[in-house]
């Protein structure tokens, strides 16, 4: 016989892809997990060690106090703050505006609709560089410079096209049957989108909402420009303004610490709602 056959019957071949398999998959969690790992290591390090060469693989000694010296004379913990208001209300304000357009998007036919949806997809691509300098002088002209609506803006418009993309590619998917058997029932359009609609595009929303929430988190460029006190910064930008004894003596360690902060957060709400994320990303791409 061509193939070699173990003593369970199956060929030689079937353990070998599976074991390439389990090594391509191996190879995988290293590259996108072996950054994260590192910056920990780091963390836990003096920082004297974290500039050793070659580094030590494992912090000795081990210590916790870049934890505390991040939140130490500094704002930290308000920079946490102002990420997670920008970040929330963003994400709000994007699923509220992004779920009424996503259904009228997805549900209704009229003239024009692949144009419109082109035209939101192009603007989620835009970049945001083109438009900082305009922003900035109307912001800084209407004195909303260092405050929240300075932020919320550019979030909301650069956040909102993948927001009703997404979920009008959700909605076109769902039953039509189920809207019209509202309807017959005497359920007013907007009831039918409310009651039954809405809640079987749950995991098209958690989806949105949690990708929305990410990159509102992750924003540097908008929160660097359009912040310039210590108090009002966000977490990333608060971070990148970290500095040591000199101009040449970054504290990496401290760094580590305060973007193992910011990481964990966003880690925890990815496995906490996978299945939802899952469950969004595909049903939406099953059809059409």
């Amino acid at each position: 016989m061509a193939t070699t056959s173990l003593k369970n019957g199956k060929p030689a071949g079937f353990y070998l892809r599976k074991t390439g398999f389990y090594l391509l998959v191996a190879l995988i969690l290293v590259v996108a997990l072996g950054p994260f790992i590192w910056l920990i290591i780091n963390s836990l390090k003096l920082d004297s060690d974290v500039r050793k060469r070659p580094p030590d693989l494992l912090p000795d000694p081990l210590t916790f106090s870049n934890y505390v010296d991040v939140f130490t004379g500094r704002s930290f913990g308000i920079n946490i703050w102002n990420s997670f208001i920008a970040a929330s209300l963003t994400t709000i304000g994007c699923i509220v505006i992004g779920t009424l357009a996503g259904y009228a998007l997805g549900r209704i036919k009229f003239a024009g609709r692949g144009v419109l949806l082109a035209i939101v997809l192009m603007v989620s691509m835009f970049p945001g560089i083109a438009v900082i300098g305009p922003l900035y002088l109307m912001f800084s002209n209407l004195k909303l410079v260092n405050q929240l609506p300075s932020l919320l803006l550019p979030y909301v418009t650069f956040n909102l096209p993948l927001t009703i993309w997404l979920l009008a590619a959700f909605f076109r998917d769902l039953p039509h049957e189920l809207e019209e058997a509202a309807e017959v029932d005497g359920a007013h359009p907007f009831t039918a989108f409310y009651r039954v609609m809405l809640p079987l595009a749950v995991p098209g929303v958690v989806t949105a909402a949690i990708l929305i929430f990410i990159n509102a988190w992750n924003d540097f460029l908008f929160a660097r420009t359009f912040t310039t006190r210590d108090t009002t910064f966000t977490a990333p930008v608060a971070v990148s303004q970290f500095t040591g004894l000199s101009d040449t003596n970054e504290p990496w360690a401290q760094i580590s610490a305060g973007a193992v902060i910011l990481t964990i957060p966003l880690v925890l709400l990815v496995l906490i709602f996978q299945r939802r994320i899952i469950s969004g990303l595909t049903n939406g791409a099953v059809k059409g």
